[in-house]
């Protein structure tokens, strides 16, 4: 595994990261959740990414990694890098969700019961939610440093005002935005083009997630979809409509690109981000060990030319293939 710097900081982080956003809740297989989480952490993936709606039920993915810590891991903590996050929908009600102070903060300390930890190693406004002041959510996360709860602050997926905004409210204050999460893939660029270079600039670690495009940037979908997949449950976050016809054609292409440089599609789109010099770490999810494993082994520093970073972009960029 290799580790990159988060930011302007002293952190380090590898360059693939665990996201436990699917098949960590307590409708999932226990053990394999678990296997996932030890295998991860052998073979160098020390950041660990929660959030304390994922399950589901929301909060399970928190409370089955603090199990797991308890009877595998306790004795790595320190070895560890543990973010989790609060801003979308939790419970029923009107303090259930958004970017209130209110909400932040009884987030963070639920969270940390749910995972039986003293504290989280970065703690992330999840969503700047269109209403609450960014003052008053960025006072949040200053509070949470401060208080012990979290070493670091993070924003998630800001649009590029609210996006600076943060970063100079938290700088002001003494507590840098050490991390900026966003949604990135060769499907997706939107944050690429508009929030990298404000978060490289502040000095501020960026994460990518849903690097596959919800498996779409796999060959899971190439000639259909699959009974169990994500895109055949109603509720995912992956819709069967979302499986266009240009959006394969696309997934056929690039995957003709990765078979010429010996990669799976999965490990290219990958490295793909990796490309970026401003990325640090891209979060992966998993469903298996195997996947995981495939995820991992996948990564490799060959880079890209010219002429094949332009070929993906004409390809990924044509009509009807961008998210």
């Amino acid at each position: 595994m290799n580790y990159r710097r988060c930011g302007k900081s002293g952190i380090l982080l590898p360059e693939i990261s665990l996201g436990l956003w699917h098949n960590f809740g307590a409708t999932d297989d226990y053990a394999e959740a678990r296997a996932m989480v030890i295998y991860a952490f052998e073979h160098g993936v020390c950041h660990f990414d929660l959030a304390n709606n994922y399950g589901p039920p929301a909060g399970s993915a928190e409370s089955n990694f603090g199990k797991i810590l308890r009877s595998d891991l306790h004795t790595h903590r320190d070895e560890m890098f543990i973010s989790s996050k609060a801003g979308h929908e939790m419970w029923p009600g009107v303090y259930g969700d958004g970017s209130s102070r209110k909400n932040l903060i009884a987030s963070c300390d639920a969270s940390l019961r749910r995972s039986g930890l003293e504290y989280f190693d970065v703690f992330y406004s999840h969503r700047y939610d269109g209403f609450t002041p960014v003052e008053e959510t960025m006072g949040a996360l200053i509070s949470i440093v401060r208080s012990g709860k979290a070493l670091y602050a993070g924003i998630s997926k800001y649009p590029p005002e609210q996006q600076q905004q943060a970063y100079t409210i938290l700088k002001e204050a003494g507590v840098p935005c050490l991390v900026s999460q966003y949604r990135a893939s060769i499907f997706d660029t939107k944050a690429m083009e508009h929030n990298f270079d404000a978060a490289h600039d502040a000095g501020s670690g960026i994460v990518c997630f849903s690097p596959l495009a919800q498996g779409l940037l796999t060959d899971k979908y190439l000639h259909g979809i699959p009974e169990n997949s994500r895109a055949a449950k109603p509720t995912g976050f992956l819709q069967a409509g979302q499986i266009t016809e240009a959006r394969v054609h696309a997934a056929h292409e690039l995957d003709t690109i990765a078979r010429r440089k010996g990669d799976s599609l999965a490990a290219m789109s990958i490295n793909y981000l990796l490309a970026d010099s401003r990325v640090t770490s891209v979060i992966v999810g998993a469903s298996s060990v195997r996947q995981l494993k495939e995820n991992i082994s996948g990564i490799n520093s060959a880079g890209f030319t010219t002429e094949e970073l332009t070929e993906i972009y004409n390809i990924a960029h044509h009509e009807g293939v961008q998210f």
